[in-house]
């Protein structure tokens, strides 16, 4: 199991509306680059809407950035797609056996280590913004 790819694709639709903004970033140009269908993008962007992170307008072709590059962290990115219920990173199996010294104390022992390293993911998140991204997209292209 891994997180869900929204928050990839979110990070990809950001990154190109900033690399295309003398464009028009439709929902079927990012579909194009994200290589999916279009109203996967436009329920991701409708998220980074409600986000507060991008700009759409119904019938209108084309969303654009509502903040700063340096103002978006992959940290909003991340809580804007719904990638997991906060401080649901990880799953605890439900109802161990009580019987058992193990099932008995499980859950006290890991849910700390659990929720020590989502905080720590979180924090990690918090200190990369779209900006680091798409500068380092232009140093990848320019590269090649």
């Amino acid at each position: 199991m891994s997180i869900s790819s929204r928050f990839a694709v979110g990070i990809h639709i950001l990154a190109l509306i900033e690399m295309n903004k003398d464009g028009v970033s439709s929902s079927e140009f990012l579909a194009g680059s994200v290589n999916t269908n279009p109203v996967v993008i436009r329920k991701i962007t409708g998220m980074l809407k409600k986000a507060g992170l991008v700009n759409v307008h119904p019938g209108v072709a084309g969303a654009s950035l509502a903040k700063e590059l340096s103002e978006i962290t992959l940290l909003d990115v991340y809580k804007a797609v719904n990638v997991v219920p906060e401080k649901e990173l990880f799953s605890v199996h439900d109802q161990p056996n009580p019987d058992c010294p193990v099932g008995r104390n499980i859950q006290d022992s890991i849910i700390p280590i659990f929720t020590t390293a989502q905080l720590a993911l979180e924090k990690s998140l918090e200190n990369v913004t779209i900006e680091d991204v798409v500068k380092d997209l232009i140093e990848k292209e320019q590269l090649t």
